[in-house]
């Protein structure tokens, strides 16, 4: 269960970061603020990636 799940955040996280430059290049985010988008989305999304893990994890249970 571990390794599918770290294998589909990684997928998660590649596609999020895809999605992500495509809207800075659309929306044309200068350079010095497209740090702070990623870096913003990649925080959120990897704690709701491990919000999920832990609720799936106790559902188990």
């Amino acid at each position: 269960m571990l390794i599918f799940f770290i294998l589909f955040a990684i997928f998660i996280l590649f596609y999020i970061n895809k999605l992500t430059n495509t809207l800075c290049l659309v929306r044309e985010i200068p350079e010095d603020r497209q740090t702070k988008v990623f870096r913003t989305i990649n925080v959120l999304i990897t704690i709701l990636l491990v919000s999920s893990y832990i609720e799936i994890l106790f559902a188990k249970h």
